[in-house]
């Protein structure tokens, strides 16, 4: 049986992941797992297409860096998806796992795919540590600080941290933060 893994980092990603079914399934998968989340949070979807897996199943994805985010984590995919004796196809390398070849080129496209990672986040890094030293670059604003004297003056009218969180439409966590630093500035609630 053929298995499909679709997945775009966010929710506004729909032509992405509409693209990936479309794909998984003009290549016959059967059933297809999809998801919309980062590939450093907790695939759930992505387990549970691993866990489906039986013996002579494949599971199909799109591109590569839609299953794993290191060559690590794609060797105990690899591992997992073979120890249950099924195998990996990545449909834009025309690769598939089932053969020695296909297990040497993903690994060398994987170390490859990585490296490229590593690269852009580096120049990444360099971008912005320039922009800083430019004065262009200030980051985000934090948006609850911004409301603080809003928070405050709600507080001093007797309205409790989760009253005036909703209010001004910040956390909790927010509000108690905006104390302890009124707190510290010596203009308490």
């Amino acid at each position: 049986m053929l298995i499909g893994y679709a997945r775009t980092s966010t929710a506004d990603q729909v032509a992405g992941l509409e693209a990936q079914t479309r794909d998984l399934t003009a290549a016959g998968a059967e059933k297809i797992f999809s998801e919309q989340i980062s590939a450093r949070a907790k695939r759930k979807e992505l387990e549970a297409a691993l866990e489906y897996l039986r013996e002579g199943d494949t599971l199909i994805v799109s591109k590569l860096d839609r299953l794993a985010r290191s060559v690590r984590d794609l060797m105990e995919m690899v591992e997992t998806i073979e120890a249950k004796g099924a195998r990996l196809r990545i449909l834009a390398m025309d690769l598939d796992t089932g053969t020695p070849t296909g297990k040497l080129i993903l690994g060398v496209l994987g170390s490859v795919a990585e490296f490229e990672r590593g690269i852009m986040l580096e120049r990444q890094r360099e971008g912005i540590a320039k922009a800083k030293a430019e004065g262009k670059y200030t980051g985000r604003q934090p948006t609850a600080m911004r409301r603080a004297e809003e928070v405050l003056t709600l507080l001093r009218e007797g309205k409790t941290e989760m009253e005036a969180a909703e209010a001004v439409g910040i956390s909790r966590a927010s509000v108690q933060r905006i104390k302890r630093q009124a707190k510290r500035e010596g203009a308490e609630a």
